[in-house]
């Protein structure tokens, strides 16, 4: 049987030892949209969008609108009713067929779902061919809902600011997080785009514009860190759900297996470093209000 999984994922499962549990659960790829995931896809609010822009950078993107923005055409092809703020990364891709990696969150019951395929863009939106689509388990997501008084989850976006590190404030941003997604890429594989989650802190300093997670346990496809381990370009988004900021990295990243750098990251099986290369902050339309951490994030 063809493995739904290249190189760098088997790599990294078996050396993480779970190899044939990583075959066994790849049962749940699809290369459709099944009506479930159709069902949830239309009733969501937001989206992250992984892919590659100008130079080879990898980004990660947030695209948000009312239900009913991403609409299911057909089982292979969803069409994102939205194009990205001004001074998105995302807004440089012009070509037809560009990889791209897509998870939606709904923040307040934990459910998300995996899109990962092709895309284009044309006048009425961001059309999704579909390659991969499956659900994932809620372990890490925070409880959130979404601020609907007055419609207050619109909001005009800012002006975007590009730079080359970060800021006191960014750096403050990023400590405080309990929640960030992260883009990757491979280059047969495609792109990948998922989430990290955890309590504030969680996310590290090693110096200025040098970070660090914990890899947690998760569903064992290491489809993220497979995708490092060929391509070590990576985007983070960090959102400042109650303020609608959000915080746009594109870099490096390296897995560090040393046990004992794990040992500094309560439930850490792995760590993640994360070199800073470019920086854009701006304003997304969304915002959220904290309602529960959650009761996976290790202490």
């Amino acid at each position: 049987m063809v493995s739904k999984y290249h190189a760098g994922e088997i790599e990294v499962q078996a050396r993480a030892g779970v190899r044939e549990m990583a075959a066994r659960v790849s049962d749940v790829i699809r290369p459709e949209i099944p009506p479930g995931a159709r069902d949830f896809l239309e009733d969501q609010r937001m989206v992250v969008l992984g892919s590659t822009g100008a130079a080879g950078r990898v980004w990660a993107s947030l695209l948000t609108g009312e239900p009913g923005f991403l609409r299911v055409l057909d089982e292979r092809t969803l069409l994102i009713d939205a194009r990205p703020v001004p001074g998105d990364p995302l807004g440089e891709f012009s070509k037809p067929g560009v990889d791209v990696g897509l998870i939606s969150i709904d923040l307040s019951t934990r459910r998300r779902m995996r899109l990962n395929g092709k895309a284009e863009r044309r006048p009425e939106g961001i059309y999704v061919y579909a390659e991969q689509v499956y659900g994932n388990c809620p372990k890490y997501i925070q409880l959130r809902d979404p601020e609907a008084a007055g419609g207050s989850i619109s909001a005009e976006p800012g002006t975007a600011r590009r730079a080359g590190t970060l800021t006191d404030g960014q750096r403050r941003l990023i400590s405080s997080s309990d929640t960030f997604f992260i883009a990757s890429a491979h280059p047969e594989g495609g792109a990948d785009a998922s989430h990290r989650g955890g309590l504030p802190g969680f996310v590290r300093f090693l110096d200025e514009d040098t970070l660090a997670f914990p890899d947690y346990s998760g569903n064992n496809m290491f489809n993220t860190l497979g995708n490092i381990a060929a391509n070590p370009k990576v985007g983070l988004l960090f959102v400042d759900f109650e303020r609608g900021d959000t915080l746009q990295l594109s870099g490096e990243a390296r897995v560090t297996w040393d046990p004992a750098r794990a040992a500094e990251f309560a439930g850490a099986r792995r760590v993640v470093e994360f070199r800073v290369g470019e920086v854009v902050e701006n304003t997304a339309p969304l915002r959220w209000r904290f309602a529960a951490y959650s009761p996976f994030n290790p202490a």
